[in-house]
C-alpha cells in the first residue's frame, strides 16, 4: 500500500510559494525610486483581498499551529483602519496580540468626513476639535424632513448614528488611546498613509448640500478639514508616543487649512519624527486661497525639511486645476538632501532656473524626476530644463513630464471651462463590511490620477488627458540601459531640436522629451 506524504514535511518555503498563489505576498513592495513607487505604495488606497481568497488563506491558517504563524504575514503586514468604533475594536484586537502586531510594516488610516453642525459653525481650537461645535447634534434625525425630498433615499437613524459614533470616539480620546497602543505594538512599523473615506450615504449627502447651495442642509454638514486636523494630529502624537520606526509618510488628501492648525501649535514632536522619515509624499486637496495658506506653511515646511535629513524620496503635489504660484524654495528652502532618490512635484507655476538649480543641488543622487502639471512662466522655455537634465543627471532612470505646459496656455485653456473641484490622485474603490452602505476611499483627481498600473507609455490614449492618461506613476517609461539606440540621434540632436516653441507641449512632445532626456544612447553616446 502506497504511503501518502505528509504535509507536515514540506518545507516553509515550499508553503510560502503555495501562500503566494492564494494571494501575492505582502511583503513585497516597488522600490521608493522607482516611478510606480507613488501610486502603488504611497497613494492608492489599500485593496483587501477577494473574498474566496480571505477565506483560502484563513482556512489554511486553521490547519495546524504552523500552518497558522505561516499565514500570519498575508493578514497582518498591511492594516487598514478606520475612524469607527468597530475599526478601533478590530484594531485593538490586533495590536494586543505581540505574534501578529509584530509583522505590521504599513498602517493606513482611512478617515471619513466628519459630520458637522451648521454650515459654518466647525471649529478647530488650539489643534484639536471643539466637539460641542462638531459632529453629532441631537436633531440630525430632523436632516432629512429639513431637507424636503432631497434626502428621501437617506435613512435619518444612519446619519444620526454616524454623527453620534464620531462624537463619542472624539469625546472619549478611544481613538487616540487605541492608536497609541498599535503604534507602540507595530514594532516593524515602516510606512503610515492618511487616507480620506467616503461611503454611498456621505457622497449622496454631499452631492444635495452642492446641488442646493446649502440651503436644504442647514444643520449639518460634511467636513474633510476637521477630519484631516484631527487624524494628522492624532497619529502624529501616537507615534511620537511610542517611539516608533516607521520612516515613510503618505498623505495624499491633506488639507492646508489642517497643516495650519499644526503651524500655530507646532509641537516638538515635529521635528523628532520628521528626523526619522526616509520618505515624505503630501498632497493637497484644496485650490482656495492656495498661495496664501502656503506661505504661511513656509515656516512649518522648513522645520520638516531641515529635520529630514535622511529622505530618499520627496513630493509635493497641489490640484491640477489650481497650480501653486509660489516659488520652489517657499517650500523646499535650499534644503540638500545627501540621499535623495526620487523627487515630485505637482501643479505648480515655475521658472525654469528654480527646476534647473534644485536638479542640479541633487545630481549626484536623484534616480526619478516628476514633473506633473508644471507651467512655466513667461520668459522660461523647457528647453533649458530638458538640456541641463540630460547634461548633468547623470544617475537619472526617468522623469515624468506629465500634463507640463505654459502658463499663458494653460490659462487660455481654462479661462471659459465650467469650474471642476480638483481631488488628490490616487484613485480605486474598497468596501467594508462595518457600514450598512458600500463605500470607496476618495482619492481620485479629475484632471490628474487615478493610481491604474498600465504604463503610459503603452496606452492607446496618445493624449495627456481623459481616463486613460490619468496615471499617476508607473513603471520607468525609459530604462537607461537599453540595447538599441536611445539618444533620437535622427529627430533631437540637442535641445534645440526638441520642437520647443516657448508657447504650447503636445503629448507628443513631452513622450519624446521624456525619453530624450534619459537617453544616454550606448550606440552613439561617446561615455
Amino acid at each position: 500500500m502506497m504511503k501518502t506524504a505528509s504535509f507536515q514535511k514540506l518545507s516553509n518555503e515550499l508553503l510560502k510559494d503555495i501562500l503566494d498563489q492564494i494571494e501575492s505576498d505582502p511583503e513585497r513592495s516597488v522600490s521608493i525610486d522607482r516611478r510606480a513607487y507613488l501610486s502603488v505604495e504611497s497613494f492608492r488606497p489599500p485593496s483587501p483581498p477577494l473574498p474566496s481568497r480571505a477565506q483560502d488563506i484563513g482556512n489554511f491558517r486553521l490547519v495546524c499551529r504552523r500552518f497558522a504563524e505561516l499565514g500570519i504575514p498575508h493578514q497582518f503586514t498591511r492594516i487598514a483602519t478606520r475612524f469607527s468604533i468597530a475599526g478601533f475594536q478590530r484594531l485593538d484586537r490586533i495590536c494586543s496580540r505581540n505574534n501578529l502586531a509584530k509583522h505590521t510594516k504599513k498602517f493606513s488610516y482611512l478617515i471619513p468626513f466628519f459630520y458637522v453642525e451648521g454650515r459654518q459653525s466647525y471649529l478647530v481650537k488650539s489643534g484639536s476639535l471643539d466637539i460641542d461645535q462638531c459632529p453629532g447634534r441631537e436633531y440630525t434625525e430632523d436632516i432629512s424632513h429639513d431637507a424636503g425630498s432631497s434626502l428621501q433615499p437617506l435613512d435619518a437613524s444612519y446619519l444620526k448614528k454616524k454623527a453620534g459614533e464620531q462624537k463619542s470616539i472624539i469625546r472619549s480620546g478611544e481613538d487616540v488611546r487605541i492608536l497609541k497602543k498599535a503604534m507602540a505594538a507595530f514594532t516593524s512599523l515602516q510606512h503610515v498613509q492618511i487616507l480620506r473615506l467616503q461611503n454611498e450615504a456621505d457622497r449622496y449627502l454631499l452631492d444635495c448640500i452642492q446641488e442646493n447651495g446649502g440651503s436644504a442642509m442647514p444643520l449639518v454638514d460634511l467636513r474633510w478639514m476637521p477630519a484631516c486636523t484631527h487624524a494628522t494630529r492624532t497619529i502624529g502624537e501616537a507615534l511620537f508616543y511610542a517611539r516608533s520606526p516607521f520612516s515613510r509618510f503618505s498623505g495624499p488628501m491633506m488639507n492646508p487649512q489642517s497643516a495650519l492648525g499644526i503651524k500655530d501649535n507646532v509641537p516638538q514632536s515635529v521635528s523628532a519624527l520628521a528626523q526619522r522619515l526616509t520618505c515624505l509624499e503630501l498632497h493637497f486637496d484644496d485650490g482656495l486661497n492656495l498661495n496664501e495658506k502656503m506661505r504661511e506653511l513656509s515656516s512649518l515646511f522648513r522645520t520638516v525639511f531641515s529635520a529630514a535629513r535622511n529622505l530618499n524620496a520627496v513630493h509635493i503635489g497641489f490640484p491640477s486645476r489650481f497650480p501653486l504660484d509660489l516659488r520652489l524654495e517657499d517650500i523646499f528652502h535650499h534644503v540638500h538632501w545627501e540621499k535623495l532618490r526620487a523627487f515630485g512635484i505637482q501643479a505648480w507655476r515655475l521658472e525654469a532656473d528654480e527646476i534647473i538649480a534644485l536638479a542640479r543641488r541633487h545630481s549626484k543622487t536623484l534616480k526619478g524626476l516628476r514633473l506633473r502639471d508644471v507651467q512655466l512662466k513667461e520668459g522660461s522655455m523647457w528647453k533649458d530644463v530638458l538640456a541641463m537634465l540630460r547634461a548633468e543627471m547623470d544617475q537619472l532612470d526617468w522623469v515624468s513630464l506629465r500634463r507640463v505646459d505654459y502658463a499663458v496656455h494653460f490659462d487660455e485653456l481654462w479661462s471659459d471651462s465650467i469650474e471642476v473641484p480638483d481631488d488628490p490622485p490616487g484613485g480605486a474603490s474598497d468596501s467594508d463590511d462595518e457600514d450598512d452602505f458600500p463605500t470607496h476611499i476618495s482619492v481620485q483627481e479629475d484632471e490628474g490620477d487615478s493610481g491604474e498600473d498600465a504604463s503610459d507609455e503603452h496606452s492607446d490614449a496618445h493624449t495627456d488627458y481623459g481616463p486613460e492618461a490619468d496615471e499617476i506613476a508607473l513603471s520607468p517609461d525609459t530604462p537607461a540601459s537599453l540595447p538599441f539606440c536611445t539618444c533620437f540621434r535622427n529627430t533631437a540632436g540637442s535641445a534645440d531640436d526638441l520642437g520647443d516653441n516657448g508657447q504650447f507641449v503636445v503629448y507628443q512632445q513631452r513622450k519624446m522629451w521624456e525619453k530624450w532626456v534619459v537617453g544616454r544612447c550606448p550606440e552613439h553616446s561617446s561615455s
